[in-house]
């Protein structure tokens, strides 16, 4: 609130300041042929895994796929899923989906304090 000369108290309405983040170190990228090297996959199968859906991966200035650094990790979700339980490639999304609901729900019900007799079964 701000007061005018004649006395009278005036609300100031503002717009939501939205932050702005500047990375001053750019995040570390996996190239393709890494993220094979570590994963044993061949880097024909981790592009159709782009294609998919199933891992995000962006490019870089001179167009190659690039990737973060968890990607070994998450295709070697993929990979367990696909051998594991058998699943094809196009189910695997929705699984991964699933498991990542399922996972967001139990981080929501400890932050909130909820308490179950029964232990997560993930």
């Amino acid at each position: 609130m701000s007061t005018h000369a004649s006395g009278t108290a005036t609300a100031h309405r503002y717009a939501p300041v939205t932050s702005v983040h500047y990375e001053l170190v750019p995040a570390r990228r996996l190239s393709l042929e890494t993220v094979a090297g570590r994963t044993g996959l061949h880097p024909d199968l981790i592009r159709r895994f782009v294609a998919l859906g199933l891992i995000d991966a962006e490019y870089d200035a001179a167009g190659r796929l690039v990737f973060a650094p968890d990607a070994p990790a998450v295709l070697g979700r993929v990979e367990r899923l696909h051998t594991g339980l058998c699943l094809n490639y196009a189910s695997i999304g929705l699984v991964l989906d699933l498991l990542d609901r399922i996972n967001r729900l139990e981080a929501a019900l400890r932050r909130s304090g909820a308490r179950s007799e029964e232990p997560p079964w993930t």
